[in-house]
């Protein structure tokens, strides 16, 4: 299954993915700097850079800054990882900044449960930006 994350909220698009790899499907999540975390950016970015600078640099725990491996890192956090059942499904999730190539002629699912339209409010920061604060230094 190949899910665009464009304008989705990262939560919600997180636990129907962790779901479905749960159930065994392969799932791809594409543009995944285009999603959406709901709330106030100040706090937001100071919650995720506290997160990224936790630690030792040597010893961990790492967390990542760009936006296909955040967005994978809360996929984990749904699932139970340290049983078989759980690290299996966790290699059936990739996710991708933009389209690659292999994924242009495919079509893509919208996960219609975690539309940011549905927000009632408009205090939200999408992923990349996010990860651009945070240290990515990509697109």
């Amino acid at each position: 299954m190949i899910i665009d994350a464009t304008n989705a909220i990262a939560g919600r698009l997180a636990s129907v993915i962790a779901k479905k790899a749960l159930l065994g499907e392969d799932v791809v999540v594409l543009n995944s700097e285009k999603a959406v975390i709901s709330g106030n950016k100040r706090w937001i970015i100071e919650k995720f850079k506290e997160r990224r600078l936790r630690g030792h640099p040597y010893k961990g725990p790492f967390y990542p800054s760009r936006p296909d491996r955040v967005l994978r890192r809360m996929i984990r956090g749904m699932l139970p990882r340290k049983t078989a059942r759980g690290r299996a499904a966790f290699k059936r999730v990739m996710c991708y900044v933009g389209v690659p190539d292999e994924f242009k002629d495919k079509e893509c699912v919208k996960i219609k449960e975690a539309d940011a339209g549905k927000l009632k409010t408009i205090k939200f920061i999408k992923l990349g930006a996010l990860c651009k604060e945070i240290g990515w230094k990509g697109k």
